[in-house]
């Protein structure tokens, strides 16, 4: 019978030394392998020249190392590059790398589509097809830092200058409803032997699973962003329906928990500017009386992300004059707040746009085929068509 091997990119510094103990080898090898994969990017165990020869023997026989496969690679004019990467079972999942005068910033996915189906993210449109192994999740990041360094013409290893310095969880799928492998590859994105990133540069962004959030906490709390992008229940309800579940009231007091293990002493919230949705002066009073007020008040900060279009959306982005009056309100409550630099979004790299290739558990793309269908054949009639139809 064949053993399976294992992919060493699955493992966090905890299970690695594991699994060299099962090969009858002492704890630092584990922090040697570590080094190697993670810190000189060496996927062939016959680099990895401070090991002993039985052991890179023993490891070429019962183990291997490799992130997922790229598929496409494309750099916007203004610099922000975007892999497409092969996650098998017909699926591909994006990463974004944004790059800034004093930090590089990469966007990682933990999912292959999304289950959540916020009604702005073209993400979720497409459905959900099934959660990423640590492996898929940690292997973006393996391959954007190398792939960095290599077109750059930096060597791998330790004293290399690091390219990547900041990741977020912001990229295909809700980390939080993936928790294990989530977990696991933020404890190597944090250890020293592998990444060594502060907690404060990672940050993950939940659209509000209440129990896993205070589970984080306990288990790994990192930077904390929260999708909000509504100021009361009936609007987010109708934006994101996992409000339906887990209310303003519950989710205001899971980040008040939350920050008390937390690397930073406030919640990122980010909300994404729909025009004639979610954008009146009367919705950036609500904010402010959500956030400052009574028992949902919490110590935060907004980062207000103007709306990347797409057709299946129905949703229109904010003019820019109305997401700076809208800025103005929270900020004279004293509440920071940014607006997002839109980036990337020649190359469908910026928020929201993140869509990959999914198979299509929603059919969506199928049912916008017969809509269209129907369009061109009942003209004026078809929106009295649907209305009546349900």
């Amino acid at each position: 019978m064949t053993t399976a091997l294992t992919n060493l990119l699955d493992l966090d510094p905890a299970q690695l030394v594991a699994y060299c103990g099962e090969l009858g080898e002492k704890p630092f090898r584990a922090k040697q392998l570590q080094r190697w994969i993670h810190q000189f990017g060496a996927s062939d165990f016959s680099e990895m020249t401070d090991l002993a020869k039985s052991l890179r023997d023993k490891l070429a026989t019962r183990a291997f190392v490799a992130a997922p496969a790229i598929i496409s690679d494309h750099t916007s004019t203004d610099g922000t590059r975007k892999w497409l990467v092969d996650v098998g079972q017909g699926n591909a999942v994006e990463t974004v790398f944004i790059p800034e005068e004093n930090r590089g910033t990469l966007c990682i996915s933990t999912q292959a589509g999304c289950a959540v189906n916020c009604r702005f993210c073209s993400t979720g449109k497409q459905g959900f097809n099934r959660n990423l192994t640590v492996g898929e999740i940690i292997g973006q990041l393996w391959m954007a830092e190398f792939e960095l360094r290599k077109t750059k013409g930096i060597e791998p290893g330790p004293k290399g200058e690091r390219q990547i310095t900041n990741v977020v969880m912001m990229g295909m799928g809700e980390p939080l409803l993936n928790f294990e492998p989530t977990v696991t590859a933020l404890k190597l994105m944090l250890d020293d032997n592998a990444y060594g990133l502060s907690r404060r540069r990672v940050t993950l962004s939940t659209s509000g699973v209440v129990p896993m959030m205070d589970k984080l906490s306990q288990e790994c709390p990192v930077a904390l962003a929260v999708s909000l992008h509504a100021s009361n229940d009936v609007l987010r309800d109708g934006l994101i329906p996992l409000n339906k579940k887990y209310p303003l009231r519950e989710l205001m007091a899971a980040c008040k928990r939350y920050l008390e293990f937390a690397p930073r002493d406030f919640v990122t919230f980010e909300y994404c500017m729909l025009d004639g949705v979610n954008d009146t002066d009367a919705h950036a009073r609500e904010l402010v009386a959500l956030v400052k007020t009574g028992d949902t008040a919490v110590s935060c900060k907004f980062n207000l992300i103007p709306f990347n279009p797409f057709p299946e959306s129905g949703l229109k982005r904010s003019h820019n004059p109305r997401i700076k009056a809208f800025a103005q309100i929270l900020m004279d409550a004293g509440i920071v707040t940014t607006i997002r630099k839109t980036r990337g979004d020649d190359i469908d790299a910026a928020c929201g746009q993140l869509a990959g290739e999914v198979k299509d558990r929603t059919r969506v793309q199928e049912r916008m085929q017969k809509m269209t269908e129907y369009q061109q054949k009942f003209g004026k009639d078809f929106g009295r068509i649907v209305e009546i139809s349900g």
